[in-house]
C-alpha cells in the first residue's frame, strides 16, 4: 500500500510525496488524487503540481491552512478511483531513419540491437506521461522497453531539433524546444507538443497514453512542411 509523507513548503504548499521509484502505478495515483482534489479543492486552491511520485499543492495561506489542505488530500485519497479522469491516448508519428536518428548507431552499438530493432521496441512500448519539468513542454514518458533502458550521455549535444524523440534511464522526450540534450536522439516527429497560441499549451496532460507509430522519412518531410 502507498505511504503518504506530507512535508510543507514554506506557508502556501503542500507537498505530498507517495514514493522514490518511478512507475506507472504510482504516477496513476498521484493523477487521480489531483483529479479528486480538483473535483472537491480545499479552501484557497491555486494549483496543483504533479509529478512522478508527489504531488505538489499552492493554496492561499488566508483562506486555508496546512492542516486543512492534508485533510483533503486524505480524502482525496479516498475518492481518488472515482474521480480518475480517463486517460487520453496520442498517436505520434515517428521516423526512425537518417538524420532524424542521429544516436541511433552509437546507440545501436552499445545495446548490440540493430537499428531496426531499436526502432521497433520503441514503437511497441506502452508509454504514459508521468510529469513536465525541466523546460516548458518538457514531458517524461515512462514505459520505454528494458532493451532500451540506457542511461544518459556523459556530456549534453547541443543543436537538436523540435520533435527530436529521446530515450535515457527508462523515460522517452519529445522534445518541445531547440536545446543541448544528454539524451539519445532515435527519431523525430512533426508533432508540437508546445503550443504556445493554444489555451492549453501542452498537447499532453499527466495520466495521458502515448503511442509511438512509424513513418518514413518522406512522409515526415511532408508532415514538416504543413
Amino acid at each position: 500500500m502507498t505511504q503518504f509523507i506530507f512535508r510543507a513548503v514554506g506557508e502556501a504548499a503542500l507537498l505530498v510525496d507517495l514514493g522514490d521509484a518511478i512507475d506507472a502505478d504510482l504516477s496513476e495515483c498521484v493523477v487521480a488524487i489531483d483529479a479528486a482534489l480538483r473535483a472537491a479543492p480545499p479552501p484557497g486552491l491555486r494549483e496543483t503540481v504533479p509529478a512522478a511520485t508527489s504531488l505538489l499543492i499552492l493554496f492561499d495561506p488566508e483562506a486555508s491552512e496546512m492542516r486543512t489542505v492534508e485533510a483533503f488530500v486524505r480524502e482525496a485519497v479516498g475518492n481518488a478511483v472515482n474521480a480518475s479522469r480517463e486517460a487520453a491516448e496520442h498517436v505520434i508519428p515517428v521516423c526512425y531513419e537518417g538524420e532524424h536518428a542521429p544516436d541511433m548507431e552509437q546507440l545501436a552499438r552499445r545495446t548490440g540491437l540493430s537499428a531496426q530493432a531499436i526502432a521497433k521496441h520503441h514503437a511497441e512500448g506502452d508509454y504514459r506521461v508521468l510529469m513536465y519539468g525541466f523546460a516548458p513542454g518538457f514531458a517524461y514518458l515512462g514505459g520505454v522497453p528494458e532493451p532500451l533502458a540506457v542511461p544518459r550521455k556523459a556530456a549534453a549535444v547541443r543543436d537538436h531539433k523540435v520533435g527530436s524523440v529521446m530515450i535515457a534511464a527508462g523515460q522517452c522526450i519529445v522534445m518541445p524546444l531547440p536545446m543541448p540534450t544528454g539524451w539519445w536522439v532515435i527519431g523525430r516527429t512533426a508533432i508540437q507538443i508546445l503550443r504556445p497560441e493554444a489555451d492549453d499549451p501542452f498537447l499532453f496532460k499527466p495520466g495521458d497514453r502515448i503511442r509511438f507509430e512509424r513513418i518514413g522519412s518522406d512522409e515526415l518531410e511532408r508532415q514538416l512542411a504543413r
